[in-house]
């Protein structure tokens, strides 16, 4: 394969996946209901993210299905065009870093950038027929059953389409939006519309709610690499997705006309739905099973109704499968992160790098590497995070000094151990989250946690001294016989790392909730418990749960938890509840249920 090939469509880049060994073909007949979503669970959490795959015989469609096609480094890299994603995230800091030219040989030296930077708006398609156009179905014959839409998970509410590209346009200013919001299909003409309160979609669509006028929408499934992905990307209100698919491809994305709305799509897309979203009209969508792991709950959301759709001679339906991490919406989210490190740091320059763990969502957890300069910079890096675009949603912000790695977890772990002062590190405050979070009492708000654990400097006070200074008094023996004395205690783990003298001590519980045990319940008992008095930290979680599974605790604490509700507090100890959570602990919204293909 040419290094650094640009893909102008998926049937490009089929092949050349197909040519780097990274395609898996399925030639035996599949369903579309759940068969083809088995299959890729297990494509894509085999070691490095597995193969990409091609369902060439679907039942029920004549169309082939592709799946997991950016699901491993090796894959998105190719799709991108780039050796590794860090190398997208130079050239942009090149790009807005550039100095206004100081005569004519600046100017000249600059030239070649400037003439690039066209390069990256996109064009209109000037054959007499789009690819995406070649076979047209019009009013009663765009059918949506011809489809092999995917139902994902056993409990879905239906079939859902999961990699749509949604163009939409703001009716006061005219300017494209394109995001990624999940479909349900209701039946041959109507979908729903997933976009949450918070996204552009939905921004769009508030416009037309208020001016009573029903909205044009359209739909590509399938176009080029790039594209796909800037279609995810957390782009500012009203900046153009499909500029930042032409800087990632050094060459403008290719757009048609639809045929019965007034938008434009990717010329080289394999499907397009064209429709309309009438203000008024709601249906219950969902539950979906969702990238947390859950399912996120049934509710009213827009309905979508088809007007046409139109698609390639030989398309191929490109689908994405989600769940409990890691799976291929990991590594798109991974572009992300390394992509717009560049333009965080023109907002907080002291930032040298940032990590958001796969285990956290993608929402609920950023680990930040900061050069403190000044007393309580760590905090002020939280509040204007927790201000900034996207990052507005995270939950858990930790901020750690510029020597150490925040992407190594062990070593991010190895300070919380050293450091972490609960009384004085921790920052808990009220604020906007995910519509997907399920751990807070309300929906979309709830409580964040900021964890200090940068050194002091001069103007800080020191961290209170660690209970076991003075050398550990109580033995494992001791300590066992703690847990067995709580009522309901089943087993627990003490942290490898914390069983050294110098780190803080933490424990995991695995423990049962019958009644009206609560996190509080187990919070007062195990911090009275004289033989547990030196263990620092508590962290409850359910008795199904593995305790020495570290990836499915850290995805259990990131996701089950509410800061404000979860952590006690109490003399330099704490205890954080990572159970599932009911009306016991106050929680009066239903708790989803995790995924599983066991019905």
């Amino acid at each position: 394969m040419p290094q650094h090939q640009r893909f102008d469509n998926i049937g490009a880049f089929l092949e050349a996946l197909d040519r780097a060994g990274e395609l898996r073909t399925v030639s035996d007949p599949v369903s579309p209901v759940l068969e083809i979503s088995r299959y890729t669970d297990a494509e894509s959490k085999s070691p490095g993210g597995g193969k990409a795959l091609l369902f060439r015989k679907v039942k029920g469609s004549e169309f082939p299905v592709a799946t997991n096609l950016f699901g491993s480094d090796k894959r998105i890299c190719m799709a991108l065009g780039v050796d590794r994603i860090d190398d997208l995230a130079e050239r942009l800091r090149a790009l807005i870093t550039m100095k206004p030219p100081k005569g004519l040989r600046d100017m000249l030296h600059l030239l070649p950038t400037a003439l690039q930077v066209t390069s990256f708006f996109p064009r209109r398609f000037k054959g007499k027929t789009a690819p995406c156009q070649e076979v047209v179905y019009l009013g009663n014959e765009a059918d949506l059953r011809r489809l092999p839409v995917l139902h994902c998970w056993p409990k879905d509410g239906g079939p859902f389409i999961t990699l749509p590209l949604v163009f939409t346009k703001s009716l006061v200013n005219g300017i494209r939006n394109v995001g990624m919001y999940r479909m349900q299909v209701y039946d041959a003409r109507t979908t729903g519309m997933h976009w949450h309160i918070h996204k552009d979609g939905s921004s769009n669509f508030s416009e037309y709610r208020k001016a009573g006028k029903r909205m044009p929408v359209a739909v590509a499934i399938g176009a080029d690499p790039a594209t796909i992905y800037a279609a995810t990307a957390p782009m500012p209100r009203h900046a153009d997705e499909l500029l930042l698919a032409g800087f990632i491809r050094k060459h403008p994305v290719t757009l048609t006309p639809c045929l019965t709305v007034d938008l434009e799509v990717p010329a080289e897309a394999e499907f397009v739905i064209e429709g309309t979203v009438d203000p008024e009209e709601m249906r219950i969508e969902g539950p979906f099973g969702d990238h947390t792991g859950y399912y996120s709950l049934a509710d009213l959301y827009p309905v979508f109704r088809v007007t046409a759709i139109t698609h390639r001679r030989r398309p191929v339906y490109c689908a994405t499968l989600v769940g409990k991490p890691p799976m291929e919406d990991c590594y798109l989210a991974k572009v992300t992160e390394r992509l717009f490190l560049p333009l965080l740091q023109t907002v907080f320059p002291e930032i040298v790098n940032y990590w958001l763990p796969w285990e956290g969502v993608f929402h609920n957890i950023v680990v930040v590497a900061i050069e403190k300069a000044y007393p309580l910079h760590a905090q002020k890096i939280m509040s204007g995070l927790w201000g900034q675009g996207q990052m507005s949603f995270c939950k858990a912000i930790v901020v750690v000094d510029a020597d150490v790695d925040p992407t190594d977890g062990r070593k991010v772990m190895a300070v919380l151990l050293k450091n972490l002062d609960v009384e004085s590190d921790i920052t808990v405050n009220r604020g906007i989250l995910d519509a997907l979070d399920h751990s807070s009492p309300t929906p979309h708000y709830g409580h964040k946690i900021g964890i200090d654990l940068t050194r002091r400097i001069s103007g800080e006070p020191p961290r209170a001294k660690m209970r076991t200074s003075a050398g550990r008094t109580i033995g494992p023996e001791a300590v066992a016989a703690g847990f067995s004395a709580i009522d309901g205690v089943f087993r627990w783990r003490e942290l490898a790392l914390s069983e050294r003298e110098g780190c803080r001590r933490v424990v995991l519980v695995s423990v049962e909730k019958p009644g009206n045990r609560s996190g509080k319940w187990y919070a007062e008992r195990l911090l009275s418990e004289e033989r547990l008095s030196e263990i620092d930290l508590f962290v409850l979680y359910d008795t199904s749960i593995e305790l020495t599974d570290n990836s499915l605790v850290l995805w259990k604490l990131f996701n089950n938890t509410d800061p404000g509700r979860d952590l006690v507090i109490r003399e330099g100890r704490a205890v954080v509840d990572a159970c599932r959570k009911d009306a016991s602990d106050g929680h009066l919204r239903q708790w989803p249920e995790e995924l599983s293909f066991e019905e």
